[in-house]
This record gives C-alpha cells, structure tokens and sequence, in this order.
C-alpha cells in the first residue's frame, strides 16, 4: 500500500481482511525521507478532526483474480440476454433501463444515466463497442479490449464506500454492444463545483483528501493499483463523499511484486520513476498521484506542467516542488513527502 499506511485515523477499511492496516503497518514502497509517520494539520477541534492532512496477457490476470478473496457483499449481476427497444417516447431501453441523457462521451465509449423501471434508481450505464475496443492496441500484447476485462474483473472484486461500485455487467455473445451498470455518482468531480479560482480551500479539500486515501487504502490492501488517480476519476456525491471511478488502466497482483512498465494513465500525474519507460511500483506511483491531487485541490494547478509533454516529464523528474511562501509545516512536509522524487524503480 506504500506510504499510504502512514496516514492513519477513522478510515473506512471495508472488509475485515483489511483491518490489519489499523494495527500493522505496511512495508512503505514510496520513501518521505524523513517525514513523520502521522500529519496533522488539524482544524483546532480536541477531536482533531483534521488528522489527515497529515500467452493471453488477460488469461493469468483472470486466473489471479478468482484465485483472489473477493471482499463484496452483493455478486455484480452478469446478464448474458441484451434486448433493445425504445418507449413510447422514443427513448432507447436496455433491459429494465430507461435511457435519460449522456454523462460522459470517452475516446473508447460513451456513460449514459439511465432508470431501472423496476426498482426507479439511477446507474451510470458505460456501453462499449467490443469490435472497436478488440481492434484498438493499447499494448503489443494487449487490446482496449483486455483493459475493459481487467476493469470488470477488478471492479467484481471490490466494494467500499469511497469507491464506485459495478452493479450489472451485460454482454451477449451475439451483439457487439457491452455495458458496465454502475452506481450514479450524481455530484462533479472534486475540482468542479466548490471553493474559490485557484483551489477549493482546506477544509473541503481535507474532507476529501481522507477519503480518496481510505478508498486507496482499501485497493493497496487487496494487491490492486489504480493507475490513474486524478480529479476527474473522483467523483463526490450529493452528501460531500469521494469516490474513485474509472478502472480502466488498472492491474491486480499476487503478492506485494506490484512493479509495472506499461506507462500510467495521465501524464501530468505520472511519477518521476515513470517517466522513463522502465519498470516502476504502482502503488508508489498511486501515491505519488496522490500527491498531485492534492496539490491540485489546494492550489488550482499541476506542480509540474510544461508545453510538451518531454517538457512535463522532465519538470517532473528534475524541478524541485514548487510551494507558495508560508505554506503550513505540517502539508509542505504532507506534500513534500507524497511528492518525494528520491525513489527508484
């Protein structure tokens, strides 16, 4: 789980399997140099609310995740009947879902909100062209295709409440549609909506913090790493809770052996030891991401952004951190230590 086990305090752990983080820590993959093991910039309450500022490349993936405990309550539902159909009012039905309007328009699919006629809730319905997704590489070995199957494999294993969580998954062998039923996150992401131009303010951005590492927490417990930590993948809901979405570059492994080469997600919140095309540790490069994040959620703006992206990367590997004049001891250490560059693949 890397640094992450260091933050520590009233974080939702989810399943009993990981309650072991509140009394033993884990092995740290990201280095603070130095930086104490508990933040705390807190808020003056006694209660110290604000303790947290302180072959087939699929086919072992998919052996390993059966071969994994699975930590949810409820089975994802798995459909293998599609039927199409529209209302009286021409909106499209898939099965017992009404279609209400577009979320999201992606490069490889589109997230539609749709209503269950049966039970009336709201899902975030993902649809994928399996035809397009199998003939775009994202990798020599590797289709669009395995990383939509890694996502849904993953997502079946996990269930936390700072997590986005996958209701149903249709896929009929017979038609080219493939959708992923998710819960409805029905708030921005965390960057959007709230606080003043240039970062959100500490206390929201404090709220938020603590859940997006309960929720990272909870994945680093279970050997799975992210792989694209960022605003736009945390989504709040309409009582202030953050919840991480979007598994589509995410890995799972056997054991704490969590090295990857395949380069993360975005490139603005890629980790130094990412940016030069070896191996790297994905939970320290969760971590790092992280860091980011929270920098952006207090400032408004990236650490390390350059014109191109040779630019960016070498910000990132070679400018030092860059803190306003009179920022608090306790986050530059907290920033400082999330965005340490002293780390080797």
């Amino acid at each position: 789980m890397g640094d992450l086990a260091n933050l520590r305090g009233d974080t939702e752990m989810g399943c009993c399997s990981c309650l072991g983080f509140l009394l033993e820590p884990i092995k740290s993959v990201r280095s603070f140099h130095g930086v104490p093991n508990q933040f705390s910039l807190t808020d003056g309450n006694e209660d110290g609310d604000g303790f947290l500022f302180a072959g087939d490349p699929l086919e072992g993936h998919m052996r390993l995740i059966k071969s994994r405990p699975v930590c949810r309550l409820t089975p994802v539902k798995e459909t293998r009947v599609l039927i199409l159909d529209k209302d009286e009012d021409g909106r499209k039905i898939i099965n017992e879902y009404i279609r209400e309007r577009t979320l999201r328009v992606g490069s490889l699919c589109k997230v539609v909100l749709y209503r269950n006629s049966k039970d009336g809730k709201r899902y975030a319905v993902k649809a994928f062209y399996k035809s397009r997704l199998m003939k775009l590489r994202v990798a020599p070995s590797e289709t669009a295709m395995t990383d939509v199957l890694r996502e849904v494999s993953i997502m079946k294993m996990v269930e936390h409440p700072n997590i986005v969580n996958l209701i149903e998954v249709i896929d009929d062998s017979d038609q080219d549609h493939f959708y992923m039923v998710l819960e409805y996150v029905e708030g921005d992401c965390i960057c959007e909506g709230s606080g003043p131009p240039g970062g959100i303010g500490e206390d929201t951005a404090r709220g938020y913090f603590r859940d997006i590492v309960a929720g990272l927490m909870y994945l680093h417990a279970h050997n799975i790493v992210h792989g694209d930590i960022k605003p736009e993948n945390l989504l709040v809901t309409s009582g202030g809770r953050v919840k991480i979405a979007d598994f589509g570059v995410s890995h799972v492994f056997e054991d704490d052996n969590d090295e990857l080469r395949r380069s993360p997600g975005t490139p603005v919140f890629t980790a130094p030891e990412c940016c030069s095309g070896l191996t790297y540790h994905g939970k320290a490069a969760d971590t790092w991401a992280l860091g980011v994040t929270l920098y952006c959620l207090l400032l408004g703006q990236c650490p390390f952004i350059g014109d191109t992206l040779q630019e960016t990367f070498d910000k990132i590997v070679n400018d030092p951190l860059p803190l306003p004049r009179g920022t608090e001891p306790e986050l530059k250490n907290l920033l400082e230590g999330l965005l340490c560059k002293g780390l080797s693949s």
